[in-house]
């Protein structure tokens, strides 16, 4: 079994996301599972985190984790949500991050529902919830803990900066930009292959608004390799720009 390194928090650097606004990203993604106490690994219909932070679950209104929940004698069941994050782009290892989100589960208040329904639709449109208070319910986790795990490294993310921080603004378009600058990032990943060394395979694992991502795949294990723009990007219409300053510097 690999060990693992677990860290707290480190400052933030203005070349990369900070550890609470990787682990937001993550969250974007489709949630893996939940595990909750005296239930074990519950079907989860849908989950994401809102705008606001609220960390949303939609479950089977007739499964065992909604009737836990709502018989629970304190109110709250504990619980842990498993998110993962793979890269778009085949590798042998896709996974980028792993994210696990414990704390609470505890029934939507019938007034709150509504609104919280279309918080979670604008953080992520499901088909699901029009089942909500029907077939499906509704239920909140109060964070208590949130680690991120990244290349064998975990650390500890408080709550409330998970909660203030944003995802990436690139993190929804990855695939289409990714897909639409191929060829320039194809030239960018040779430049790369050219540093690492013939020996090590190098392939493009993703991007976000401070860089690229490479994977640098050795023989007996791997790493991950950023190339930073020139400036940050704000918005994904200023990331094919920014590409080409990038590949201007790298022929200069």
């Amino acid at each position: 079994m690999t060990a693992r390194r677990t860290t707290r928090t480190p400052r933030h650097t203005a070349d990369a996301p900070t550890p609470a606004e990787r682990a937001r990203t993550v969250a974007t993604c489709a949630a893996a599972s939940v595990h909750a106490l005296g239930q074990g690994t519950s079907p989860l219909l849908a989950a994401t985190t809102t705008a606001a932070g609220d960390v949303l679950l939609v479950v089977p209104r007739s499964g065992g984790l909604a009737t836990a929940v709502g018989r629970s004698p304190l109110g709250d069941l504990p619980a842990r949500v498993t998110v993962t994050r793979r890269s778009p782009l085949p590798l042998r290892d896709p996974l980028r991050g792993r994210l696990d989100l414990a704390g609470w589960l505890r029934p939507v208040p019938q007034g709150e529902e509504a609104g919280l329904v279309l918080d979670f639709a604008e953080a992520c449109p499901a088909d699901v919830l029009l089942d909500v208070g029907l077939t499906a319910t509704l239920l909140r986790l109060d964070l208590a803990e949130v680690l991120l795990e990244e290349n064998g490294t975990c650390t500890t993310i408080e709550p409330e900066e998970f909660t203030e921080a944003r995802p990436d603004p690139l993190a929804g378009d990855e695939g289409g930009l990714l897909g639409e600058h191929a060829r320039a990032l194809a030239e960018l990943c040779a430049r790369v292959r050219l540093w690492a060394g013939e020996d090590d395979g190098v392939h493009l694992l993703g991007v976000d608004r401070f860089g690229l991502l490479f994977r640098v795949e050795c023989p007996a294990s791997h790493y991950d390799l950023r190339v930073p723009f020139p400036a940050p990007v704000a918005d994904p219409t200023a990331f094919g720009p920014t590409l080409a300053d990038l590949l201007s510097c790298a022929r200069a």
